[in-house]
């Protein structure tokens, strides 16, 4: 495939993103910066790295001036390695997320999950607890969304069967809702 059938391929998987799930999942992220609540990322792998950089834009990149009081409050539990090898040695590679979230999560936070698949053990586990303990769950997939889909109280889904294009998209998902979520900011700043 050269790269011009590839921009028309990945331009295709944008397109089958319902945008209705775009609008709710920005929607349950302005909830989560009005009421203040902690929005927690986790993944694995690849996704492990979109976590981690989506909680860093959600954190940063929303801001609309740097002395704002009020900001969104996201933190990647893919990112403390310490605590990762200490669950997953002593707990089990499964717990590693829903451990963390027992010691950090508080009811109305919100679990922001990214698998390919949807089937990961320790995503699955993770959003079983959160569901269980009063925390709104989003399951952000590929493939056919696997158990994450099914599970979680909000969807972000790319009906793709391909790992790394729907990891691309789900990254610009996660830019466009970024500055989506900072143009918002700035309008109820500036009112």
């Amino acid at each position: 495939m050269d790269f011009s059938s590839y921009k028309e391929y990945l331009n295709k998987s944008i397109d089958s993103v319902d945008p209705k799930q775009i609008e709710n999942f920005i929607e349950v992220m302005m909830d989560a910066f009005h009421n203040e609540k902690t929005i927690f990322v986790i993944g694995n792998g690849g996704s492990a790295s979109s976590a981690s950089h989506m909680a860093q834009d959600l954190s940063k990149g929303t801001r609309a001036t740097l002395d704002q009081k009020k900001r969104f409050k996201a933190l990647s539990l893919t990112d403390n390695t310490a605590f990762i090898s200490a669950l997953g040695n002593d707990d089990g590679f499964e717990t590693i997320f829903e451990q963390q979230l027992i010691n950090f999560a508080r009811p109305g936070d919100i679990v922001l999950a990214i698998s390919g698949s949807g089937n990961s053990p320790n995503i699955i586990r993770a959003i079983e607890w959160a569901n269980a303990n009063g925390l709104s769950t989003i399951g952000v997939t590929g493939f056919d969304g696997g158990k994450l889909r099914k599970i979680s109280h909000h969807s972000l889904h790319v009906p793709l069967n391909d790992m790394c294009t729907a990891e691309s998209v789900h990254n610009v998902l996660f830019h466009y809702t970024v500055i989506e979520l900072q143009r918002r900011v700035k309008a109820e700043i500036s009112k």
